[in-house]
């Protein structure tokens, strides 16, 4: 019997029930799960279900693309936030960054008058905004708490200045006309529109699901484990051994490379884009996807991902209300649920606590405070 049932007068959290129920199956009655949900999620543009729909305000296709399109970058800050504990209040930047090196090399406006393929942007992007991730990490992540955050989001607000003042990133003029993957149905007609969200849904969970394979690796890996390790508490892991510089450095240019990646998928859908699509508000609502669904948790993430896009195409009532809910929202789940809709998977910090149980009969009281949290606390480390 679990160590957490058996102890007296120790409540199981319900994510923590579902983790275990999960953890007990075979690997194929697993799949027998995963199959028909991944199905089920790749069907909702051809099911277009009335209980969900957003139309006729808004196109339900569009908006599960851009449901899926942040939450793929909700997993990228989550790699930064949830799972290195760094709180990054200006990941817009990399998204910016990615989303511009895609027009700059695809679009026709651009001044080096090249006309590189969508399929060509996309790693170059991501190798772009990853050595942005070096560049600003190198110099700040020696900083902590809040003067990070205020470092982060000065980057941020860096790069939509330079966007809007530097006349070859042409400001609010921006590029036009730039093109997405050049795939083609049989009478010849291009499958990737700006109008039609289908295709690049499906893209784009294809790539989260690939994502999310590499990232759950890396989290059960020596660098998962290290990252874990700076996030509960950095000068502990300093003391055993860990170079927690180079795991930052690590964890934010990976987190940069996905913001890229995402970055590349908006431009080509769009097809335009100009400096004021890049804004701080943008980057707080990246964040606050992260703090909704639960800092930590990949699953987590991507709900609150999809409740940020899905809730004001839904009710367009309260569209023009949707920062003041999300704020009502955020202070309700810190005060009642800190850790966010599903809490971060802690497997080290449950061994602990499972071996302290056995040997002293009690539970032992282990912080699961996620960087924002401690930031929020005002705790500086």
């Amino acid at each position: 019997m679990n160590a957490a049932h058996a102890t007296e007068g120790v409540t199981v959290p319900f994510g923590t029930r579902i983790r275990n129920w999960w953890g007990s199956l075979d690997r194929w009655q697993q799949w027998a799960i995963l199959v028909p949900a991944v199905v089920l999620i790749y069907l909702l543009p051809v099911l277009n279900p009335p209980l969900l729909s957003t139309e006729p305000g808004t196109d339900f296709q569009i908006t599960l693309f851009n449901a899926a399109r942040i939450a793929l970058i909700a997993i990228g800050l989550n790699i930064v936030v949830g799972q290195a504990g760094l709180l990054d209040l200006g990941y817009v930047g990399f998204f910016a960054v990615g989303a511009y090196t895609t027009a700059v090399l695809s679009s026709p406006d651009s001044f080096l008058n090249t006309s590189y393929p969508w399929l060509i942007c996309v790693p170059l992007a991501m190798l772009v905004t990853a050595v942005s991730g070096l560049i600003l990490g190198a110099p700040t992540l020696r900083l902590r708490g809040d003067y990070l955050a205020i470092v982060t989001l000065g980057f941020g607000e860096i790069v939509r200045l330079l966007a809007d003042n530097l006349d070859p990133l042409r400001g609010q003029r921006g590029f036009a006309a730039i093109p997405g993957p050049e795939v083609t149905r049989a009478d010849g007609s291009q499958i990737f529109t700006s109008s039609d969200g289908t295709p690049w849904y499906w893209l784009t969970v294809t790539v989260i699901i690939v994502v999310l394979m590499l990232v759950g690796n890396l989290e059960r890996s020596r660098v998962g484990r290290a990252w874990v390790a700076i996030r509960e508490d950095e000068d502990a892991a300093e003391a055993m051994g860990v170079p927690t510089f180079r795991f930052k450095l690590w964890a934010f240019a990976m987190g940069a490379a996905v913001g890229g990646l995402s970055g590349s998928i908006y431009a080509g859908q769009v097809g335009f884009i100009n400096s004021q699509g890049f804004d701080v508000i943008t980057s707080i609502l990246f964040l606050a996807a992260v703090v909704l669904g639960g800092s930590g948790n990949k699953l987590g993430v991507i709900i609150g991902a999809f409740l940020i896009v899905y809730i004001p195409d839904r009710f367009q009532v309260i569209a023009q209300y949707r920062f003041l809910i999300f704020g009502l929202a955020i202070i309700v789940l810190m005060i009642f649920r800190p850790q966010g809709l599903l809490g971060a998977r802690q497997r080290l910090l449950t061994y602990g606590r499972q071996a302290y149980q056995r040997l002293i009969g009690k539970g032992e009281q282990i912080s699961s405070e996620s960087a924002l949290q401690k930031h929020g606390n005002g705790v500086l480390r």
